[in-house]
């Protein structure tokens, strides 16, 4: 009879990552000092996106060993999607230093040296999915090869290579940036996590128990994490959703403890199309979004336009958004140039739009 870990690996090797996540964590109990449970774990999260969550998982399996390859070709890959490109070089160098002729990692850095740090080229790459080339190799697709009648199955299950130096750069976990004792669920809200009566509520996610807590444990590791971002995400899931009263009190709780974003504190950011498509997830969110202004109009205090998001280039717009600058006073900006702006998602009946926080243009392009 197969491990739950071994059902999990398969189930991953077909691309049904969620199936390998519910598996996994319905057996947390029996694998609390595994290094494998945590590492496979951890990569099914990062294959869904889940970036945050992989990274976690991630750390629990570093405690248990500390040098093994896939463990930092996975972590590499993660600083590489938050833009941490000095972080992600160093993991690569030092899984070179160990194999060599390692192909991922020679891979990865021949990458970042030809975008040379553009920070919206590595988004590019994470939004249309490329950047799963650098993740850890999960083996051939067993229904692929099915297709194709191929003999044999080919690297079905992904090898954990062990080696005997210890990390040269230790990753050390940001400490708690507040008490959030008050915040954490208790044992009665973790059995009885849905409101019972939500006919007088407006709910746009039907969660179940699992995932309500689940999003409440997201929030509170993102908050750490310092990925306000992110945390304000799962504090939306919940105030939106099912979740009960005492809970949506909770994550309102959390919300305001979080940080007003910098273009250099951002840790996650959302596409234009992210938040057309479900406004109501990314309410209070910031984004950094370039392109070109249009229908600029000039007020005592403020000032208006619309964002052309990705025609910075002239090429594609990728979508377009009013922005409102609370400034005083306004600064000037030239319609023919390129500009940068760094923005709250707000929300006005069915209306988006972006509360300038930051802006920025270069004078001499």
């Amino acid at each position: 009879m197969k491990s739950a870990i071994e059902n999990a690996k398969y189930l991953m090797s077909l691309r049904d990552f969620d199936s390998a996540i519910n598996l996994l964590q319905s057996h947390a109990d029996n694998y609390e000092e595994s290094f494998d449970y945590y590492y496979t774990l951890g990569l099914a999260c990062l294959y869904t996106g889940d970036a945050g969550l992989a990274s976690y998982n991630f750390e629990f399996a570093r405690k248990i060993k500390l040098n093994d390859t896939n463990l930092m070709l996975a972590q590499a890959a993660i600083f590489l999607r938050r833009g941490d490109t000095e972080r992600a070089i160093q993991y690569y160098l030092e899984v070179q230093e160990r194999e060599p002729q390692n192909v991922l990692a020679k891979k990865a850095l021949d990458f970042l040296r030809s975008i040379k740090g553009d920070y919206e080229e590595i988004c590019r790459w994470v939004d249309s999915g490329k950047i799963q080339q650098f993740y850890p190799r999960l083996g051939a697709n067993p229904k692929k090869i099915a297709a194709f009648v191929v003999a044999g199955i080919v690297g079905v299950f992904f090898g954990i290579f062990a080696v005997k130096l210890a990390m040269l750069i230790p990753h050390k976990a940001l400490p708690n940036r507040a008490d959030l004792s008050e915040i954490e669920l208790t044992a009665d809200e973790k059995v009885h996590p849905q409101e019972k009566d939500i006919s007088k509520n407006v709910v746009l996610f039907i969660l179940s128990d699992s995932e309500i807590k689940k999003a409440h444990t997201k929030a509170l590791m993102y908050f750490n994490d310092h990925n306000d971002n992110a945390a304000q995400v799962e504090v939306n899931r919940i105030l939106n959703s099912n979740a009960s009263l005492s809970i949506k009190n909770k994550a309102t709780r959390l919300m305001e403890k979080l940080d007003e974003q910098t273009f250099d504190s951002l840790k996650e950011n959302f596409s234009i199309e992210q938040v057309k498509k479900e406004p109501a997830l990314y309410l209070g969110c910031f984004v950094d979004w370039s392109g070109r202004i249009a229908n600029e109009e000039k007020f005592s205090a403020t000032e208006k336009f619309t964002l052309l998001v990705g025609y910075q280039d002239q090429k594609n717009v990728q979508g377009t958004v009013d922005v409102e600058l609370p400034f005083i006073p306004t600064p000037e900006l030239d319609g023919a140039k390129p500009v940068r702006v760094l923005g709250k998602i707000c929300i006005d009946g069915k209306r988006i739009y972006l509360e300038g926080k930051s802006i920025y243009q270069n004078i001499l392009e």
